[in-house]
């Protein structure tokens, strides 16, 4: 049996072996005190030697990304990215970003939160902020443990990436706290009818009576900082939390919506690039939130509509979504020194 199925998985690679040079993937399940099950969590990685090739994350909506599977990883020492993804998201459907990174020269691992992921996104789940960044931290523990991976990598130069809600975990990995202080403005008036305010109302999350999670001390000492793509949650950053962050902080803010510029604009952002010690922050537009997900396939608009679901692949006007992944993938690699 063996044989043929080799030959066949041959084949699926036969499209890609005139591609540019692909980076290796591979997974790890991550036992973490706080979950019931062990975490799914991926790898991306320069590769030393080819193998079979897959489109990671390919599906009737997004385009997968081609990644050599188990491929021996390449010599040296390499930074490490901890990438967390949004409210509904997984680890694969932003296998473009961790391959870019990858052909970079960096490692990134990922997890699929439970709770937040795909097919799994529970608003009041969502909320328990601890338990996404202790499952980040659960799996940099079983990284730097495996032999295959930990002499690979340089332990100064590991960092926390994220998007949306995984922008948050980021964060919170370098040391910002978010308050549940009961007279939050946060999806209440005139901020209702965010789509993030609706998803967590939907949910009956009330801002003002939160789980002790949502506030806890998080901080992770192995990471040296963290980028933040459009994070979640800004305008409840605690104050004191914000001085005391002691490593480099990346934010970019996806299109017109600018919640985190580095000028007061009073109650439309957090302001919370002004507030960071040592912050970098960028602008991409023409771009939306949803421009950062994998690009979508010929259709997919309809189908979404046909489903009534959000319109995740309706970029503004005059958008690039891929010349935008290039740009946040350079703004990442540009932080972290590749």
């Amino acid at each position: 049996m063996r044989i043929p199925i080799l030959a066949a998985i041959a084949a699926l690679a036969a499209p890609f072996a005139n591609a540019e040079p692909i980076a290796g993937y591979d997974r790890m399940d991550v036992r973490a005190a706080h979950r019931a099950f062990p975490l799914a969590a991926s790898i991306w990685y320069p590769a030393g030697k080819k193998n079979y090739i897959v489109k990671i994350g390919d599906n009737p909506i997004f385009e997968g990304t081609p990644a050599s599977v188990g491929a021996a990883v390449a010599g040296g020492k390499m930074p490490l990215v901890l990438f967390s993804h949004g409210s509904g998201g997984n680890m694969d459907t932003v296998s473009w970003l961790s391959s870019k990174l990858a052909g970079n020269g960096a490692m990134v691992l990922a997890v699929n939160h439970p709770g937040s992921t795909s097919g799994d996104s529970s608003p009041r789940r969502s909320v328990r902020l601890d338990e996404r960044a202790a499952d980040l931290s659960a799996a940099l523990d079983a990284f730097l443990a495996d032999p295959a991976f930990a002499a690979h990598v340089d332990r100064d130069r590991i960092v926390a990436v994220g998007f949306s809600l995984g922008g948050a975990t980021a964060l919170n990995l370098a040391g910002l706290r978010f308050s549940t202080n009961p007279e939050t403005a946060y999806c209440r008036d005139a901020d209702a009818m965010r789509e993030d305010c609706i998803f967590f109302n939907n949910g009956g999350v009330d801002f003002r009576t939160l789980p002790a999670g949502f506030s806890a001390h998080m901080r992770d000492g192995r990471i040296a900082g963290a980028v933040a793509i459009d994070p979640a949650f800004t305008e409840m950053a605690d104050a004191a939390s914000i001085a005391a962050i002691d490593v480099p902080i990346g934010l970019i803010n996806l299109g017109d919506e600018h919640r985190l510029p580095p000028v007061d604009v009073g109650p439309e952002g957090s302001d919370l690039a002004r507030k960071l010690p040592d912050v970098t922050y960028s602008s991409i537009a023409p771009a939306s939130h949803f421009t950062f997900l994998a690009p979508c396939k010929e259709n997919a608009s309809r189908m979404l509509a046909e489903e009534e679901d959000e319109p995740i692949c309706d970029d503004p006007a005059g958008t690039d979504r891929r010349a935008v992944h290039d740009r946040i993938a350079e703004r990442i690699a540009q932080f972290m020194g590749l």
